[in-house]
């Protein structure tokens, strides 16, 4: 079993930073792709940044040039580096991996995190 833990979320003003922060614990064997998705109230959930296992990135065009995504493999953690935050960032950010647990069979099941609420409001 995995479970994957979000924390750093919380209220910050228009403009403001907030650093979020993920990490996998449990069965791991090797984690593939961790992503952040976020969901705003009455919006579907969408994806806002990727880093695979071999570093490569991607943004929303919403969040791009404001947020950095990164990952620490060593920790089973990433990260998302909000900055320049504006009040249509606020929303529930979920955490997300793709982990092989098995050391036998090339497996990899999607997890998600409980997600952490990121208000942006003066």
């Amino acid at each position: 079993q995995v479970q994957l833990v979000e924390s750093g979320g919380g209220l910050v003003e228009p403009g403001g930073s907030l650093r979020l922060s993920c990490a996998a614990s449990g069965s791991i064997f090797s984690i593939n792709t961790m992503a952040w998705y976020r969901q705003a109230p009455g919006k579907e959930r969408e994806l806002v940044a990727a880093v695979t296992s071999a570093g490569n990135t991607m943004y929303a065009d919403s969040v791009k040039g404001r947020f950095t995504i990164s990952r620490d493999n060593a920790k089973n953690t990433v990260y998302l580096q909000m900055n320049s935050l504006k009040p249509e960032d606020t929303a529930v950010y979920y955490c997300n991996a793709g982990i092989r647990s098995s050391r036998v069979f090339i497996t990899f099941h999607d997890y998600w995190g409980q997600g952490t609420q990121v208000t942006v409001s003066s």
